[in-house]
């Protein structure tokens, strides 16, 4: 869970097909399950277009980690000072999969120009940089 943050601060929204797992009917594939993620974090008002800026021209190399490390459907929406994630995770081995991202030279330095541009919340837990939110509901 430690690498769920980790991410989440420096995700950016995936170029991947978010169906390239799913069926002819649009369900996801037996072999896959699909864990849903969501999360909160401020960003620094001063810096939200140049957060924009950075996503509208994301790194090839580092969505193709998202992709590696098993991540799809990746989105995130601004709101009053505010930015909400969501993702959906494919993989096996959740942990793994964030150290192999976490490891990656050109994510870091993807991280290094996103950073500044974040503000963790105050009720944050520990070891976590975006605040990770509670599913309450969900419909196929």
């Amino acid at each position: 869970m430690k690498y769920l943050s980790v991410i989440l601060f420096f995700i950016i929204l995936s170029g991947c097909n978010p169906n390239e797992n799913r069926s002819k009917t649009g369900t996801v594939k037996s072999d896959h399950k699909v864990k849903r993620y969501g999360s909160v974090i401020k960003v620094v008002p001063e810096k939200l277009e140049e957060y924009k800026r950075l996503h509208a021209a994301a790194w090839p190399g580092v969505l193709e980690m998202i992709k590696k490390c098993n991540i799809r459907n990746y989105s995130i929406y601004y709101k009053d000072g505010y930015l909400f994630s969501y993702y959906e995770y494919i993989g096996d081995d959740f942990n793994a999969d964030m150290a192999k991202m976490s490891a990656d030279p050109e994510t870091q330095r993807w991280w290094s120009v996103t950073t500044p541009c974040l503000q963790p919340l105050e009720t944050v837990a520990p070891g976590e940089v975006w605040a990770v939110m509670e599913e309450i509901f969900h419909t196929e």
